[in-house]
């Protein structure tokens, strides 16, 4: 996204490509809190409670389920279940051992396996979005331009608590 963010700017040097990183990198990390989803796929390690009950694992979209370990032993087959719903929702259920407790779940998440491969409505929002940021230092910081949100919208997942 960096050619594309230089293009985007007009910016033919190589002299602002640390900033130009940062403020992707910043960029990436909003689109993934305004949409609720992992953008990149990476590993997670998560503690849920084992009181036999279904847990929804936070990081989304789960494409994997890795392992679900007791006291870093992996729990046997019979002692949990894990499902991956349709929108893409990791779920486990791990029977308690010796009363309720907590395992660890392994898993991965995201929506592509590199940014190449992202969405192209989303990698042009993060570059729009960066390429604002970019142009408002020094100054006061406008707010994100509408079009931004809009890009990103139709990949925006919320939960009611």
């Amino acid at each position: 996204m960096l050619a594309d963010l230089k293009a985007w700017l007009r910016i033919g040097s190589d002299d602002e490509d640390g900033v130009l990183e940062r403020l992707l990198g910043s960029a990436s990390g909003l689109c993934e809190q305004f949409i609720g989803q992992w953008l990149v796929v990476r590993e997670a390690s998560e503690t849920v409670v084992a009181d036999g009950s279904w847990q929804r694992l936070t990081a989304r979209p789960v494409v994997a389920i890795e392992g679900v370990e007791a006291a870093g032993v992996a729990l046997a087959p019979e002692a949990h279940a894990i499902d991956i719903d349709a929108s893409g929702d990791g779920w486990v259920r791990a029977r308690p051992v010796d009363g309720p407790g907590e395992v660890v779940v392994r898993y991965r998440a995201g929506l592509a396996v590199d940014e190449d491969a992202l969405p192209e409505a989303i990698r042009q929002g993060i570059v729009r979005l960066a390429a604002e940021h970019f142009a408002a230092r020094g100054g006061d910081v406008a707010t994100p331009p509408a079009v931004v949100s809009a890009l990103w919208r139709p990949w925006r997942r919320m939960r009611l608590a």
